[in-house]
C-alpha cells in the first residue's frame, strides 16, 4: 500500500515505540524506530491477536507482547524467536 495519511507529527509518535489510530475498519499501529522510520500495521498479532503497539520496537521489528512472535515492521511478516536451552 502506498497511500499515507498524516495523523501526527513525527515527535507524537515516541521513538521506538507507537500510537494507535482508530479506522471503521480497525485499529491501525503507527510505529517510530530508531531511525525515525515509521510503519503503519494493523494492531494485531497474526499469531494470537495480541497488541503490538504495546510490543517491543527495535530495528524493523516489534515484538509481540503476549507470545513473543516477531513481526516485521515493513511486511507485516511473523517470525518466530526460539530459545535454546541447556
Amino acid at each position: 500500500m502506498s497511500e499515507w495519511m498524516r495523523v501526527c507529527p513525527l515527535e507524537e509518535i515516541p521513538r521506538l515505540g507507537s500510537r494507535v489510530v482508530q479506522t471503521e475498519k480497525g485499529d491501525i499501529a503507527v510505529f517510530r524506530n530508531g531511525s525515525d522510520e515509521v510503519f503503519a500495521l494493523r494492531d494485531r498479532c497474526p499469531h494470537k491477536g495480541g497488541p503490538l503497539s504495546q510490543g517491543i520496537v527495535f530495528e524493523r521489528r516489534v515484538t509481540c507482547p503476549l507470545h513473543g512472535w516477531t513481526v516485521q515492521l515493513d511486511s507485516g511478516r511473523t517470525r518466530v524467536l526460539t530459545v535454546a536451552y541447556e
